[in-house]
């Protein structure tokens, strides 16, 4: 089967890069590297900038930046045909060759209560942004946060701000109530890597009424690979296939894309292991659905979303 090329919306290579300096991008050590984007057919590849929960609050914003530098040193630096997508209209001019390379921010903890650092870090070339990691922060509570609220003041500021400068809003890790108040709010959500609850009760993932949500709003929901997100145990590419197939029953079929979360996970799924196996699921994909709604999955649906921003 053809792979048709490929946009992932989440991946922690900027993780790996910061914890270990002798690390490249070409590192094997890499679930997501230059050969494995190559091989996998990854046309545009999403890199979450993700600070550690035990990281200082006063240095977290320096790590980000620490981070920004490593994307701009170690994967920009890689090769020639890695282009940098600073605004999303660049996705279309992205030549035959080339792939695309996104910075994204997983979680505002860094930035604290002050909005000047997300404009920054938008000047930056970072266009999505997710609230929250599993803990609380000064915007929203995530999903590890007993106590559940929704968006702070601040956090209703910064989707605004979001908006007002096309850059995604992600879902990802926000507490329930958070994400309606989201849903509520923002003009761009994605969920760049969450599964189905109903078919895996893991609180990462969506439940159907929040996945209902998603389609109302033409957002996307980046189907994910990380095991104990698509079944309890001993989870298999068939696993991930009964998610798409659960999210199309809800009428999901425009929104589904992939969000891998590779360097973001420990386990792997047999066969879906890095970058380099996406083959494997896109040849499983092809025996059950035709080859424009394949196209859909792998990059079609995320480039509707970006014809919104424009």
């Amino acid at each position: 089967m053809m792979n048709l090329g490929i946009i992932d919306t989440h991946c922690d290579a900027l993780l790996k890069l910061w914890e270990d300096p002798s690390r490249n991008f070409e590192s094997p050590e890499l679930d997501t590297n230059l050969n494995r984007l190559k091989t996998g057919n990854v046309k545009v590849q999403l890199f979450a900038i993700f600070v550690e929960p035990f990281i200082k609050q006063d240095q977290k914003f320096q790590v980000v930046l620490e981070q920004i530098e490593l994307f701009h040193k170690k994967v920009l630096g890689a090769s020639t045909k890695i282009h940098h997508i600073k605004q999303w209209s660049e996705l279309e001019q992205l030549k035959e060759d080339e792939i695309g390379a996104v910075l994204t921010l997983e979680g505002v903890d860094a930035i604290g209560d002050d909005l000047t650092k997300l404009e920054i870090l938008h000047q930056l070339g970072v266009i999505s942004v997710g609230l929250t990691w599993n803990q609380a922060n000064l915007c929203a509570d995530g999903v590890g946060e007993p106590r559940g609220a929704g968006l702070t003041l601040l956090g209703k500021e910064l989707v605004r701000l979001n908006n007002k400068n096309r850059v995604l809003t992600d879902v990802s890790h926000l507490s329930i109530k958070g994400f309606w108040d989201v849903m509520e709010l923002a003009r761009f959500p994605i969920a760049s890597h969450s599964n189905a609850r109903s078919l895996c009760d893991h609180p990462r993932n969506l439940n159907d009424d929040q996945i209902m949500a998603l389609i109302k709003k033409q957002g996307y929901i980046g189907v994910v690979f990380c095991p104990s997100f698509v079944k309890e145990e001993h989870a298999s590419i068939s696993d991930v296939l009964s998610h798409i197939d659960h999210l199309c029953s809800l009428g999901a079929q425009d929104i589904i894309g992939f969000g891998s979360d590779f360097d973001g996970i420990t386990d792997k799924i047999p066969y879906l292991s890095h970058s380099g196996e996406y083959e494997h699921l896109v040849n499983e994909l092809a025996k059950y659905y035709s080859s424009t709604q394949l196209n859909q999955f792998l990059k079609g649906n995320f480039k509707k979303l970006i014809e919104r921003l424009k």
